[in-house]
């Protein structure tokens, strides 16, 4: 009779552990949804022109899943970046080659950084190509900042909580 009661105390430990991973894998996505409501941009065509609409998350940014040189990253458009800011942790990954190196004045104040280009980028069907970036050490892993070195090549327009990018072209 004990060993059925052990059994019985094991078993409703594992249904419990199960239901809590399972609870943490549902509520991961949930909560990985609200922070990037963009994980897969639908792009469409507008008068021969490529347009991305980017919904805001909860907290007021535009953060949007792309490609870098054809490797899957994620973006938080950032208009007051001068270059897109690439963590320094990510140039192999990315196969980025660091070039000249200078200061560049962050939110996080100066910080030296070495200019790159960025071959391929792309949001939804949209591809720019030759991007001028930056390779920043202070920046964490997986944190690339989209900022005017892209922005400038498209046609962005703001109305209530959706970004729309457009091209040029």
């Amino acid at each position: 009779m004990s060993s059925e009661k052990s059994a019985g105390k094991w078993m409703f430990i594992l249904a419990w552990v199960c239901g809590l991973g399972l609870m943490t894998l549902i509520f991961g996505d949930v909560l990985e949804g609200q922070r990037n409501p963009n994980q897969e941009p639908e792009s469409v065509r507008v008068d021969g022109q490529t347009e991305v609409r980017l919904k805001q998350n909860r907290q007021g940014h535009y953060v949007t899943n792309g490609t870098i040189n054809g490797q899957q990253v994620t973006f938080l458009i950032d208009t007051g970046a001068t270059n897109v800011a690439v963590p320094a942790s990510m140039q192999n990954e990315l196969g980025l080659q660091a070039g000249r190196s200078g200061l560049a004045q962050t939110a996080n104040g100066v910080v030296r950084v070495a200019q790159t280009t960025i071959d391929s980028l792309t949001i939804g069907d949209i591809e720019l190509n030759n991007v001028q970036a930056h390779l920043n050490p202070g920046l964490g892993e997986g944190q690339i900042l989209l900022g005017m070195s892209v922005l400038r090549q498209l046609e962005f327009t703001q109305r209530e909580d959706w970004l729309i990018l457009r091209t040029l072209y």
